[in-house]
Formats: structure tokens, sequence, C-alpha cells
């Protein structure tokens, strides 16, 4: 399955992206990467017989991949056009759910719970276990200092 497994990955990245690269994973799992657009994309043996799981994520700063955003089980013996549409859908839900939000989703809500958060804060005070720890410290450091006066006499 993994010769046939690679063989189907570089099908399938011919269809979706001009420049790419197709390397082996550890697992036996076959990673198409598209660095010019910023994806990735993942074939892997499935439990099945004829399955395999494809996932597709981000590659951020630096070339790392980020985990992936989405995911889909497919059979290997599905046509090559069938396997790069289900890539598309998937990089499609990868880059829907990497777009920033927008301006107001992103600010309205949270100037309100901020002020909320904010005044629970202003009320809160030292707690008694804070306070226990606090006098034990002073009385180590006194008794310290005790000691080392009765040493000196």
């Amino acid at each position: 399955m993994g010769t046939r497994l690679r063989e189907t990955a570089s099908e399938v990245a011919v269809l979706l992206w001009r420049e790419h690269v197709v390397y082996r994973e550890r697992g036996g799992g076959v990673v198409i990467r598209g660095e010019h657009v910023r994806r990735w994309i993942s074939m892997a043996p499935s439990g099945g017989r004829d399955e395999i799981l494809l996932r597709a994520g981000r590659i951020l700063d630096g070339g790392t991949t980020a985990p992936a955003r989405s995911e889909a089980v497919a059979s290997l013996s599905a046509g090559t056009n069938e396997l790069a549409a289900i890539c598309r859908r998937l990089l499609a839900e990868a880059a829907t759910e990497a777009a920033p939000p927008t301006r107001s989703a992103r600010h309205a809500p949270s100037r309100r719970v901020g002020k909320r958060n904010r005044r629970i804060r202003q009320g809160r005070r030292t707690g008694l276990g804070s306070w226990v720890v606090i006098v034990c410290v002073i009385g180590l450091v006194a008794l310290y200092a005790y000691n080392a006066a009765v040493a000196h006499r």
C-alpha cells in the first residue's frame, strides 16, 4: 500500500498545485506540501483495507506545520480526481478556519466582558491562605534573626 499511496499522492499533488513537495512521514503516510499557498495535506493508511486518512492544515512562519484543521477518510481506489476534490474541500475548510475574525466581532463583545472581569478583580482581596504563607515566612525570618543574635553572644 505504501508505493500505491505515494504514487496516488504524487498524482493528486499535480492536480492541486504546480509547486509542491511530496515526502514520506514516519508513520508510513505521505505529505504534500504547498509552500506557496502555506498549506499541507497528509495521506495515511487508515484502519480499513483500502481506506486512507486525509488531513489538511497550514504551514506556519518558519516552515513548521500546524496541527491538522480538517480530516476525512476516503477510499484509495477512488479516482485521482475524486481524491483531489476531497483534498480541495479539506483545504477550503482549513483556510476558512484560519481566517482572522472580522473587526466588529473581535471588539464588540470583548469590551463588555473585559469591564465585568475588571470589576470582579477590583473587589478581590488577599485570601486567607496567602496570609498564612506570609505570616509563616515572617516567622521563619524572625526565628533566624533570633538564632543569629543568640549565637553571637
